[in-house]
């Protein structure tokens, strides 16, 4: 089949053409509506589907025979890191991790923002977030507190999750005061900022709801999928704000 037809079909036959993709896909329970209207007469796909985009992106790889296979391979020019985490490694590390987000209090559909540079447990955090069934929403690492305050006020999160430092080509950021600041301006507290410590520069945890990522993994019981319906969020994500306050758009599991 080739591409125009598979284009074609897709704009003239949306339903029909996505509800052949969507069985390809581990649903904990195949979806029966395929794409619908809400009370708004918004179009919502897959609604009565059940699902967990972890389970979808990291345990069916490894039921399949896949766990072996690289699943996030990072590559940093600006520190010259190199690594690679298979299916099975990220299984594991994402397990625990949304155990130890679940002893924080995390539970379906609760917020958890992320603000880190782009390192591997950033995509550990996001998938550990969506394998509770809540919603994450990610922010720039080193992003101006009062921004950052904006979007905590907004998403309420129940939990941070950051690193403690950026590192560019010519500067090394300390996020933990940034982290701190943006709290103090906004109005809602998290009960927890889970922090991972980078060896460049490790920060001290001062305040009441500061952990250690270490800390919390290690007594955590790794959490296993929950199901979640396809019109579910999975996360949000902001726009600039470079045109007044900044609107988040929600995203969908399905």
């Amino acid at each position: 089949m080739s591409y125009q037809s598979e284009y074609t079909k897709s704009i003239n036959s949306p339903a029909e053409f996505w509800g052949e993709k969507a069985q390809a896909l581990p649903w904990f329970l195949p979806p029966t509506s395929i794409l619908s209207k809400d009370e708004n007469n918004m179009d919502r796909w897959f609604a009565d589907g059940m699902m967990n985009t972890s389970f979808m992106a990291i345990d069916h790889h490894v039921q399949s025979g896949r766990g072996d296979q690289a699943a996030i391979i990072y590559d940093s020019p600006v520190t010259n890191t190199k690594s690679t985490l298979t299916y099975n490694e990220l299984l594991t590390q994402v397990s625990a991790f949304a155990g130890a987000l679940r002893d924080k209090g995390v539970g379906k559909g609760d917020r958890v923002i992320i603000y880190m540079p782009m390192i591997p447990e950033a995509a550990v955090a996001m998938l550990a977030v969506a394998r509770l069934g809540a919603i994450h929403s990610v922010v720039f690492g080193g992003f101006a507190p009062h921004e950052l305050a904006i979007r905590i006020d907004d998403a309420t999160p129940k939990v941070i999750v950051t690193a403690s430092c950026g590192v560019e080509i010519s500067k090394v950021i300390a996020y933990k005061p940034l982290v701190d600041e943006a709290i103090d301006l906004a109005e809602h507290t998290p009960d927890s900022l889970i922090m991972f410590q980078r060896d460049t520069l490790p920060a001290e945890l001062t305040n009441p709801i500061d952990c250690d990522w270490a800390d919390v993994i290690s007594t955590a019981v790794p959490a296993e999928p929950v199901p979640v319906n396809g019109t579910d969020p999975l996360y949000i994500l902001y726009t600039s704000g470079t045109t007044g306050a900044p609107k988040g758009v929600v995203r969908d599991n399905g």
